[in-house]
């Protein structure tokens, strides 16, 4: 969930299991491969089709360049290509993207993360940017926008429910957590699943 603190999660289990961690960085990767900007690619990531052209798709194709839908499309072809190659690398922690859907024939450990709204409006802030300035009715607002694109994105690529406790291994609230040593925590679980 937006604001859940998922990313630094993420980024301190890859430290704590010494693997990397892909984020932004797959971001980043895809804009420089296909020839477009991180922000488009950005908002494409966390936006389905479906979403983006929610009224009467058939009529709205007709009407829309294909080259909009073709760059959509290439981006998320490029990420599941980019997702499949960090996997066939070796063991790494990836933020979202489906990930759990893309890779499940590599049998990944799936976590997913949340908290009440208390926590997340205090991540937010103490993240400062524009998020800082919102009021809480604003920023929760956003961050309810957010999570529904997340799982309007979630559902048109892989056919699940975002969040749905039966799609992962572990669902972990961070309400009033410690992410460092939740991450310590989890990484000692990976670490000793299997003894």
């Amino acid at each position: 969930e937006f604001g859940s603190g998922g990313r630094e999660l993420g980024k301190r289990l890859a430290d704590a299991l010494h693997v990397p961690c892909y984020d932004h960085q797959i971001i980043e990767m895809i804009a420089s491969e296909e020839g477009l900007n991180e922000e488009y690619v950005a908002n494409v990531g966390e936006k389905c089709i479906e979403a983006s052209y929610p009224l009467t798709i058939g009529h709205r194709l007709a009407m829309m360049p294909l080259t909009v839908m073709d760059q959509t499309i290439r981006v998320a072809s490029a990420q599941r290509a980019l997702l499949e190659k960090f996997a066939t690398q070796g063991d790494c922690v990836i933020v979202g993207r489906c990930a759990d859907y893309i890779l499940e024939d590599y049998k990944p450990y799936n976590i997913f993360v949340y908290a009440d709204i208390e926590s997340r409006l205090a991540r937010c802030r103490a993240k400062g940017g524009k998020d800082a300035s919102l009021t809480d009715k604003e920023l929760i607002k956003k961050i309810q926008s957010i999570d529904k694109s997340r799982a309007q994105y979630y559902r048109f690529y892989s056919g699940r429910t975002w969040g749905d406790k039966r799609n992962y291994d572990l669902c972990i609230n961070t309400s009033d957590r410690n992410i460092e040593k939740l991450a310590k925590a989890i990484a000692y679980t990976i670490n000793n699943a299997n003894d």
